[in-house]
């Protein structure tokens, strides 16, 4: 299936929220979108929204009752969900930085994306999550590369750093944008 144009996810951002907020589900806007909402380059892959894994059941169930089509992929860390124009929004509850809690609800502040208030995640936590997400699969650094060249002003990367340290993958991403002059080397340790 082709992916969607930018306009189609939007539409889809805003009707999947809206089914969200009347469900009463507390939610944040994550990935690419979340990006593109603070400056960096537009997504044109799918939406995401984070839930908490005791609330992803509800949430699904809000979209099969909205009449979207839904599925329970066998990974077990995300739902997924089709507007009728097609665009894909997942749904993720426990991705491989860690399951979504209050605490990551509750940092992202409320921004307006296209004339909706939601909470928008914070750039250290879509970085994260992104960072710890690769495996020798898919080892693909160009979205990390486009949103860290967009938004390094605004991230924290020493946070991302502590977070991500146990990660292969998180190292060679700092060693290319250091060695590029995206992101300043980390401080050397005084120890």
């Amino acid at each position: 299936m082709p992916e969607s144009s930018f306009d189609e996810l939007i539409e889809a951002m805003k009707a999947a929220a809206g089914i969200l907020q009347q469900s009463e589900i507390p939610f944040v806007l994550g990935g690419g979108l979340s990006a593109w909402a603070r400056g960096g380059p537009k997504s044109e892959h799918d939406v995401d929204f984070l839930v908490k894994p005791e609330n992803a059941d509800d949430a699904l169930a809000a979209f099969e009752a909205a009449g979207w089509k839904t599925q329970r992929p066998p990974e077990g860390w995300l739902y997924k969900v089709w507007h009728e124009n097609g665009a894909l929004v997942d749904l993720i509850f426990n991705p491989a930085s860690g399951p979504i809690t209050d605490e990551i609800i509750d940092r992202a502040p409320v921004s307006e994306v296209m004339a909706l208030r939601i909470n928008v995640s914070m750039l250290e936590d879509v970085m994260t999550a992104k960072l710890m997400a690769m495996t020798e699969q898919e080892p693909d650094y160009s979205a990390l590369l486009e949103w860290a060249r967009a938004l390094r002003e605004q991230i924290d990367w020493d946070v991302v750093r502590s977070r991500t340290e146990a990660s292969p993958f998180a190292k060679a991403s700092f060693t290319l944008v250091e060695s590029l002059g995206v992101v300043e080397p980390a401080a050397a340790d005084p120890t």
